[in-house]
């Protein structure tokens, strides 16, 4: 899976987002501008340890993410779209983007995929979820659409046994 974040704003939101790819193995696309830098101790420790697990990849815009991805299928998760998350078959390699916290994807590029947008449900007095609660919300639907592939389903007691 790919989470892919455009022009994200807040450190810790991106540390969280970057734990949730290393732990599930997703790669994580940063496209500029960014509201921090890279090397912000926010960042990294909202990461904890796992950045050695992580896959990170910046691009200048928007449309150098395109051209050095080739022009993947993307699913777009915005409060404008006419689907919810659960409602799209997702890919094992689908890639899903989110937009910076203050404003989301900006509606040139929506307009491009209307069929591929999606939505988190909510009450309708509500603006939007935490940018990095949305990525796990919408990842691990894709995961759970495609079985969970190579990832760990079950747990073992560590002290004592089932």
């Amino acid at each position: 899976m790919h989470i892919v974040l455009h022009e994200p704003e807040i450190p810790q939101n991106t540390g969280n987002i970057a734990r949730t790819c290393a732990a599930t193995g997703a790669t994580l696309h940063l496209i500029e501008p960014l509201g921090f830098s890279i090397e912000e101790k926010a960042l990294k420790r909202a990461g904890l340890d796992y950045w050695h697990l992580l896959d990170v990849r910046t691009y200048k815009n928007f449309e150098e993410f395109l051209e050095k991805n080739n022009y993947p299928k993307l699913y777009m998760a915005t409060t404008k779209a006419h689907h919810t998350h659960v409602e799209v078959a997702y890919e094992e390699e689908s890639y899903i983007m989110f937009g910076k916290e203050s404003a989301g994807i900006p509606e040139e590029i929506l307009v491009g995929y209307e069929d591929t947008c999606v939505r988190i449900p909510m009450i309708e007095s509500a603006r939007s979820l935490n940018l990095s609660n949305s990525v796990a919300i919408v990842l691990y639907e894709a995961l759970r659409q495609t079985d969970f592939k190579l990832l760990k389903t079950t747990g073992e007691l560590h002290r004592l046994e089932w």
